[in-house]
């Protein structure tokens, strides 16, 4: 089987489906491959910032999500945990039918004159006018790129979600922890969930654990040091099928400066651009923005193209992708630096640090934290 398609989004997470959204409300149709065989909610929930609702904003999906999730507290910032189910459903749903090929894994991509050919698990081959990768961490497209796979840095994630049939006491606000080495936090989605991470000095990628949920829940219970009994309770109360393992990756920094985040019709967003740590609370925030200005500079680029020549057509999608990369290099170059910064002062183990920390560093983080969380993508189109 062999199709031609204008726009070939490889991964039907937050990154891909937002592009997806943004280029079908700008009138434009694109086909999300997925490899797996329904949207994957791995990781439960993430919090949402200030500039992740802008860009839910754009694509027009804030209003209906909002009623969903518990406002927080938090200085003047919209700052939500919101479930990634609800989000990536809310997002498919808006997508016309057909949009997402579920079961579609990327095997080789070659080149074929303006084209891309997009070889598929299943024997099929897809031609692409522009192929956008939001394939995650391992991303194929990526890969095609030049761009090596993400670094480990030594520390890991155990996450859960915790529910709570008649509702749970907790205030809407971010209840965070720190101990020898560790970092733990509870954060609420609504008044019947309750998200929480647990993060961790590892030397290996711990894949012992990796396997058993068990052995996650009983490692982290026995490590969470000295935290309120209602924190501990909401861990014991997580049920095994709610608790995942990930050890934390990014792309070097340097990597977004030099590296082509496009490539003549070819581009990343997401975590296949910029896997960060999770320490600024930005990773999915920051998938939502991409999303949102790749949708608006791919849309510029294919604005007025009827009766338009493939080479015209070509070397405008190539100046679209260039404008979306230089729009988002030091964006995502920030977010990376900054989030592992965080995150190795406040994992920290060692008496200074702990005491700059503490003492010092607190106000000034937090005031990164709401810097960061300021930004704002723009709306869909530039007029």
């Amino acid at each position: 089987m062999e199709a031609v398609e204008d726009i070939v989004i490889v991964g039907a997470g937050i990154a891909g489906l937002t592009t997806a959204l943004g280029l079908h409300r700008l009138g434009i149709r694109s086909l999300v491959l997925e490899s797996s065989h329904g949207l994957r909610t791995t990781g439960f929930a993430f919090t949402t910032w200030t500039n992740a609702w802008r860009a839910l904003d754009a694509v027009g999906i804030g209003e209906p999500l909002r009623p969903q999730h518990s406002q927080l507290f938090g200085r003047g910032h919209e700052i939500r945990c919101l479930q990634r189910r609800t989000l990536l459903e809310t997002l498919a749903n808006e997508l016309p039918s057909g949009t997402i090929r579920y079961s579609s894994k990327v095997v080789s991509i070659e080149e074929s004159g303006y084209l891309k050919l997009v070889h598929l698990s299943d024997g099929s081959l897809l031609k692409a006018k522009v192929l956008i990768g939001c394939d995650g961490v391992n991303s194929a497209v990526a890969k095609w790129l030049g761009f090596k796979k993400p670094a480990f840095v030594g520390r890991s994630s155990i996450r859960g979600c915790a529910y709570y049939k008649h509702g749970h006491s907790f205030e809407p606000k971010f209840f965070q922890y720190f101990g020898k080495g560790v970092r733990s936090g509870v954060v609420p989605c609504d008044n019947k969930s309750i998200y929480w991470f647990f993060t961790f000095s590892s030397s290996s990628k711990n894949e012992e654990m990796e396997e058993s949920p068990a052995k996650m829940k009983q490692f982290v219970l026995g490590k969470l040091g000295k935290v309120p009994d209602n924190v501990r309770a909401v861990i014991e109360k997580t049920e095994l099928d709610n608790i995942i393992l990930s050890p934390q990756r990014l792309r070097p920094p340097w990597e977004i400066l030099w590296g082509n985040i496009s490539k003549t019709n070819v581009c990343v967003a997401g975590d296949a651009f910029h896997p960060m740590t999770p320490d600024v609370g930005q990773g999915g925030c920051s998938a939502l923005e991409d999303g949102v200005v790749l949708a608006r500079c791919l849309g510029e680029a294919l604005r007025d193209r009827q009766g338009m020549s493939s080479e015209e057509e070509h070397r405008r999608i190539e100046m679209g992708l260039q404008s979306y990369a230089k729009e988002r290099r030091w964006r995502a170059f920030g977010l990376i630096s900054t989030a592992y910064m965080v995150g190795y002062i406040q994992q920290s183990n060692g008496k200074v640090l702990n005491f700059l920390r503490d003492r010092v560093l607190a106000a000034f983080l937090a005031g990164q934290l709401l810097k960061i969380a300021s930004f704002d993508c723009g709306k869909l189109s530039a007029s």
